[in-house]
């Protein structure tokens, strides 16, 4: 009894819960059936159109020459079949036009239709008409064509944040393990050494900064790659601009012994859209990582600000190690490191170039790098002139 009470139950609630579904799907069987009906019955009428045809049309010939041949009119007969023939070599003329303007193509566009909804976005259909169906099937190779090349920039993009997410959990793994370690050891008491205190805490200090520099560009970076972060253009003048920005680092540059040459050949009235603050970050990564990768000793920066055209350039050259050329597509990607020998505490975070293009692109601008190996590196930035009025906030 309770038995059969569980088995009712269970199959009313498999109805309740089927039910809300069970009319969509019903509507999508009948509208695939409904589909595939049509499709059935095009094929019945082409491949009457192909091949019965052609067979009721020489039965015909057949019947009227016997019917007049027994009639005795031979000549009447004659000429009866030789105008249903002239009729009918102009109704398959009439009916090959259609087969091969309107019927094949049909067909080859409905199985390029099926193949995509298989997933095979590389189908073309073949097309030689210049109608109407032809103008539908240039429609559809180019629908594919996009469908091909979202799939791939939706592979291309998915492989992107999987290795985003290996190279955060290595970078951040590493500095978080050495923290973890050295106050392990300041825990454990025998170390009891002033010095090596000091040491471990300079050391648990780094990684900290370390750890924090690499989430703040990991967040700047997120939000430039949705188009989140929001830009404060003004119509700027460059040179003022540079100026102000050089003598922050004169004197930095020259408490580390680093040489600096600083050119400006340019107009005082050329301006261009410019956020102060994002264009200030993406110079520092420049600088900085010259200073990084550059020589402890002898280091010499210089930087040069001209007009070209209807830009502004701004070169920023180092004498550093240089740039090996098949190394060179691939500065700007992130996380990507040229020297992945070096400690973490030269090495930097490895998004530093990569927001520094996303910010000039944001400017409307581009960042090119010449670079030969043991001669050093040069960073170009062209920043398009603006022809605004100075301090006018751009929308």
């Amino acid at each position: 009894m309770h038995r059969h009470d569980d088995q009712k139950y269970s199959h009313d609630n498999l109805n309740k819960e089927d039910k809300g579904d069970f009319p969509a799907a019903f509507r999508q069987f009948h509208h695939h059936h409904h589909h595939r009906h049509h499709h059935e019955r095009f094929l019945q009428h082409y491949t009457y159109f192909r091949y019965l045809r052609p067979v009721g049309i020489a039965f015909t010939f057949v019947i009227l020459y016997l019917a007049f041949y027994w009639g005795g009119n031979k000549e009447i007969g004659i000429l009866f079949v030789t105008l249903l023939a002239v009729k009918e070599i102009i109704h398959f003329f009439f009916m090959w036009r259609l087969e091969k303007n309107i019927f094949k193509p049909m067909i080859n566009l409905k199985q390029g239709l099926d193949e995509v909804t298989k997933g095979n976005y590389t189908i073309k259909v073949k097309n030689e008409l210049s109608s109407d169906l032809g103008i539908v099937i240039d429609a559809f190779n180019e629908m594919t064509e996009k469908l091909y090349e979202n799939e791939n920039l939706q592979m291309e993009y998915e492989e992107n944040r999987k290795a985003l997410i290996a190279n955060i959990s290595h970078d951040l793994k590493t500095p978080i393990t050495a923290i973890q370690g050295y106050v392990e050891a300041l825990m454990d008491s025998s170390i009891t050494s002033k010095e090596n205190q000091t040491k471990y805490l300079k050391t648990i200090h780094h990684n900290a900064i370390y750890v924090n520099k690499l989430i703040d560009d990991l967040f700047l970076f997120a939000k430039l790659d949705m188009q989140k972060l929001e830009f404060q253009y003004q119509c700027t003048k460059i040179r003022s601009f540079m100026d102000d920005l050089i003598a922050e680092y004169r004197f930095d540059f020259s408490e580390r012994n680093i040489q600096f040459y600083y050119d400006v050949l340019l107009e005082e009235s050329v301006q261009v859209d410019l956020d102060g603050k994002r264009f200030h970050q993406a110079i520092n990564n420049i600088l900085n990582n010259a200073i990084q990768y550059g020589p402890t000793v002898g280091l010499s920066i210089e930087v040069t600000v001209y007009q070209q055209k209807d830009a502004v350039c701004i070169d920023i050259k180092d004498n550093g190690p240089g740039i090996p050329k098949e190394k060179l597509p691939f500065v700007f990607d992130r996380f990507y490191r040229i020297h992945r020998e070096r400690p973490k505490e030269t090495a930097g975070t490895g998004l530093g170039l990569a927001i520094t293009k996303e910010l000039i692109e944001a400017h409307g601008g581009k960042i090119i790098l010449s670079s030969n190996l043991n001669q050093g590196s040069c960073f170009s930035i062209q920043l398009p002139i603006c022809q605004k009025n100075d301090g006018e906030i751009v929308q």
